[in-house]
């Protein structure tokens, strides 16, 4: 049994390594594996749960390495499979880096991209269905024939414990604003964790406010609701509890990969088991350590490392 499925976006992200300067500015740049639900997998990797990532490339150099590297970095690479014939490329993710609040993200994936080609035909449904943890996000919503596949998927899962929605919402790859409320209202139905910062949450239940949007929630028949705050940290609600963890504060690198980080985190927590705060501050402190490194799927931090940032933390005082 696989303690991880994620399914979604991939992709090959390409950072500069000079920092403080407009793109056009930048003379070297360094490739990474990328993607949200991508960086997820290795994060939950990085803990010792066997993984895997559900996705497509482009029939590509790129498309290969993607495969590679997840598999380097301790994903199961089973099902991240490259597109028949002719088809879009493997994307491409640039950023510009300017420490500690301002990354501006460039997406190349137009018209459309390997992994919103996903089609039930590519879903292991098994392994989908008998996974500990089913992982998925708002973009793989975004398009037919993807979107189609994830309600194939939530329908083979049955809202089994531990389904969870990634609100990330990235507002390029929708029409408006509208349909992605329409289309994360349908697959708040299939899950039963929710994980957003507010301004997601705004557009999956016309929330902003932490507590009335993790009470929506709630009421859309979840279990768990996650609420980030950025620096005001993140508030956790289930039918029974409900609690908020500050922050862990680290001089910011780069802070795109911080949330998948925390999501890789959040799955490791739920599976062994541990408290709401444990959790949370464990998520906290391993997204805290990738905003204060440059890349994100090989900057996922040890749970060694985690741990000894829960120390520091605690030595400081600053825990709630």
């Amino acid at each position: 049994m696989l303690d991880l499925v994620t399914m979604g976006r991939t992709g090959v992200d390409i950072y500069p390594l000079d920092h403080g300067v407009p793109l056009e500015e930048v003379r070297t740049f360094e490739k990474f594996l990328g993607g949200s639900a991508t960086n997820v997998a290795v994060a939950a990797a990085r803990y010792g749960r066997r993984a895997a990532l559900v996705t497509k490339t482009g029939a590509d150099a790129f498309g290969r390495y993607v495969r590679a590297e997840a598999e380097r970095l301790g994903v199961v690479g089973d099902f991240i499979t490259p597109i028949e014939g002719d088809g879009p490329p493997t994307p491409v993710t640039f950023c510009e880096v300017h420490p500690p609040d301002d990354f501006p993200l460039y997406f190349y994936r137009y018209p459309t991209a390997p992994d919103l080609m996903l089609t039930d035909t590519d879903l292991p449904l098994e392994q989908i269905r008998s996974a500990r943890v089913f992982w998925t996000t708002v973009t793989g919503l975004c398009q037919e024939p993807s979107r189609a596949a994830h309600h194939t998927a939530f329908a083979a899962r049955g809202r089994e414990r531990h389904t969870v929605l990634d609100l990330d919402y990235r507002p390029m790859f929708w029409t408006d604003p509208s349909e992605a409320s329409a289309q994360v209202g349908r697959a708040l139905e299939h899950v039963t964790i929710a994980v957003g910062n507010t301004d997601e949450c705004e557009v999956a239940v016309g929330e902003t406010d932490p507590h009335r949007a993790a009470d929506a929630l709630l009421e859309r028949g979840l279990e768990l609701a996650v609420v980030k705050q950025g620096p005001k940290g993140v508030l956790a609600a289930t039918a029974d509890e409900r609690l908020e963890v500050p922050p862990y504060f680290v001089d910011v690198v780069n802070g795109l990969g911080a949330g998948d980080a925390f999501g890789g985190a959040l799955v490791h927590g739920l599976l062994e088991g541990w408290g709401l705060r444990r959790v949370l501050e464990f998520a906290n402190v391993a997204g805290a350590i990738v905003a204060s490194r440059l890349e994100c799927s090989t900057a996922m931090p040890t749970a060694a490392e985690v741990e000894d940032g829960l120390a520091q933390w605690a030595a400081k005082g600053a825990r709630s």
